[in-house]
Parts: C-alpha cells; sequence; structure tokens
C-alpha cells in the first residue's frame, strides 16, 4: 500500500526531526519548511497528501498560510501542531480549511490517530480542548473591539513582516511589490486599528495571533 506524502512545517528544526521519526513508519515525508512562506512555495511544487504546520512561523504564521495553502492546494490535508492551547486558535484554524488540530505535548500519542483520521476524510480535534471549543461555539465570547476591525490577507501579511523587524525595502521584496505599496498598505493598517507607532503594531500582531515573537 502506498504511503501518504506528507510536508511539515515548524521554525524549529529539532521538532521537525521530532516529528519525522513520528510518522516517517507510516507515512512518506516528502519535504520540510521553516517559515509559512517556504511552506506555501513547497506545497505547490511537491503537492502532497498531506500537510503539519505549526501557527506561530516566521514570514507567514500558519493560519495566514492556510488560507492560501487551501485554494492553492485544495487536495492536501492541513493538521495543526502547535503549541497553542486556545479555543480561540482552534477554531480559527478549522475555519481556515484544517481538519486536525492537536498540541505538540501530545503529539506522541496523538499524532498517529489524527493523521489516519484525517486522511480517512474525519477532522479530529485533541481532546484536551474538546471541551473548551465546545464551550466557545455554544456560548460566544463577545469580541474585543480591536478583533472586529478585520484587515485583509495582504494587510496581515504586511503586519506580520512588520513586527518582525523586516524594512520596508525587505517587505516590498518578499511581497514583489513596490516600497510605495508597502507605505501604503502600513499607513492603512496603522489607521484602521487606530495605533500609532511600529511598537503597536507588533504588540497587536503579537495579541492577535499574527506573529509569534
Amino acid at each position: 500500500m502506498k504511503k501518504p506524502r506528507v510536508l511539515m512545517a515548524d521554525d524549529h528544526s529539532l521538532i521537525l526531526a521530532g516529528l519525522r521519526k513520528l510518522v516517517e513508519a507510516d507515512c512518506e515525508v516528502v519535504g520540510t519548511a521553516e517559515d509559512g512562506r517556504t511552506l506555501v512555495a513547497e506545497a505547490q511544487k511537491l503537492r502532497p497528501d498531506l500537510i503539519l504546520l505549526d501557527i506561530s512561523m516566521p514570514l507567514l504564521n500558519g493560519l495566514d498560510a492556510a488560507r492560501q495553502l487551501r485554494t492553492l492546494v485544495p487536495e492536501s490535508k492541513l493538521i495543526f501542531l502547535t503549541m497553542h492551547a486556545s479555543s480561540t486558535y482552534a477554531m480559527e484554524a478549522f475555519q481556515v480549511g484544517a481538519s486536525g488540530y492537536l498540541l505538540k505535548r501530545s503529539a506522541a500519542s496523538e499524532l498517529g490517530l489524527a493523521i489516519q483520521s484525517v486522511l480517512q476524510g474525519q477532522c479530529y480535534l485533541t481532546p484536551l480542548l474538546t471541551k473548551e471549543v465546545l464551550d466557545s461555539v455554544l456560548k460566544p465570547t463577545v469580541r474585543e473591539p480591536g478583533q472586529s476591525k478585520a484587515l485583509t490577507p495582504r494587510q496581515r501579511e504586511v503586519l506580520q513582516l512588520v513586527a518582525e523587524g523586516r524594512g520596508t525595502k525587505e517587505i516590498a521584496t518578499i511581497l514583489s511589490v513596490s516600497v510605495k505599496t508597502i507605505e501604503f498598505h502600513k499607513s492603512r493598517i496603522m489607521e484602521q486599528l487606530d495605533v500609532h507607532s511600529t511598537a503597536d503594531l507588533t504588540k497587536y500582531a503579537i495579541t492577535h495571533g499574527i506573529t509569534g515573537l
């Protein structure tokens, strides 16, 4: 029987090495990536059956990478493997197209089951979060004022790169656009969020999970 082809993404090489050991008996690991942009590029090239990814990754976080992957490689199943034990993150992960969500601390005991479930067309949510997520669905909390000011996918990309301390020229190069375009996006983001400094943008990005700094 042909093994499912898996692409893995995490910004820590030691974690990638550990994940490889966990899955290589039943899966073919076709590639790895240590940032979200490399992940998107590799996924388009390799067209894997399954993608394991983290939420906190440089250049492009896992949630925004997933948004792109759902369009670019819709045949690839997505499983988030993360340290974020939050119902908010879990719910957003499924909203952007994930089929599985589990925590790194339980990977050794759950990853095999999660992969099997997802490849069979089911969804997998770690039991460590099931009750919390159900409570969030049944009793939704009131959104914080800042959360209602939704940013576009491109604005989220620019915001993450700004929060990571990258200069305007570097961001323009990464996104293959002009410096003026980046300046425009940054200005619009600050206006929408009603913030007035790069430090405030960084704080917002960290608070809302756009960057893992």
